[in-house]
């Protein structure tokens, strides 16, 4: 059996904070990824000099500030693995979570292998006692992109994600994914951690959370249309 290549992107936005700690994570992954290649969306902060200063393997590339679909599509059109896995610039990949979700690839069938995700509270976090509550539940099936790792002909397959989506745009995605019956796969190890403070991307973009009803409503017109 040949081994899959994997590809690493993570897209970001002003996101110095929290990005080499991310990076750093993927350095350290038992089955090292193929190229890590960060997604600088036009930050005014440090981030893309975080990212130039790890050097090989990590390779930055600065686009005009477009959203996170515009980013995540850089990415992919940058991509020389057989295997893509995103992730966010603020969280963490387990150190086995690549050779799990690539070796899960590699053992079946699956055009997708999901992992499980812990989500923890930021250090110095002021967050009430129920959001703290609710983001502690231990490690959950993770059908996020963070959590997943893709085999590259199933993007081609599906396409970009779409950039008139401020979120919610992996709803889209998988959606269409499912829609064109691509299989997946959902393995027992945990694979992500999910940081949550108050610079998360939903937390600060409220007001495009129905994006969420337009990728589910999409969904559904094309399965009606099917």
């Amino acid at each position: 059996m040949t081994a899959l290549t994997i590809s690493t992107v993570i897209p970001v936005y002003e996101g110095e904070r929290h990005l080499a700690e991310s990076i750093q994570s993927v350095l350290d992954q038992t089955r090292p990824p193929l190229e890590v290649i960060v997604i600088d969306d036009g930050s005014t902060d440090g981030s893309l000099n975080v990212a130039t200063g790890f050097g090989d393997p990590v390779r930055p590339v600065r686009i005009l500030h477009a959203g996170i679909s515009a980013a995540r599509n850089a990415g992919l059109a940058e991509v020389r693995g057989d295997v893509v896995a995103f992730l966010d610039s603020d969280d963490l990949w387990a150190p086995t979570a690549l050779g799990a979700l690539a070796g899960a690839l590699e053992s079946g069938p699956a055009d997708i292998a999901f992992g499980h995700v812990r989500q923890f509270v930021s250090p110095g976090e002021d967050l009430t006692d129920a959001e703290r509550r609710w983001y502690h539940r231990g490690i959950e099936p993770g059908y996020i992109v963070g959590a997943a790792a893709i085999r590259r002909e199933a993007v081609v397959a599906v396409g970009g994600f779409r950039e008139d989506l401020r979120t919610g745009e992996f709803i889209d995605w998988i959606a269409r994914a499912r829609d064109l019956g691509l299989r997946e796969t959902l393995i027992a190890e945990h694979v992500l951690d999910r940081r949550i403070h108050q610079g998360n991307h939903g937390r600060l973009h409220k007001e495009a959370r129905t994006d969420y009803a337009r990728a589910l409503k999409s969904a559904l017109d094309r399965r009606r249309a099917s």
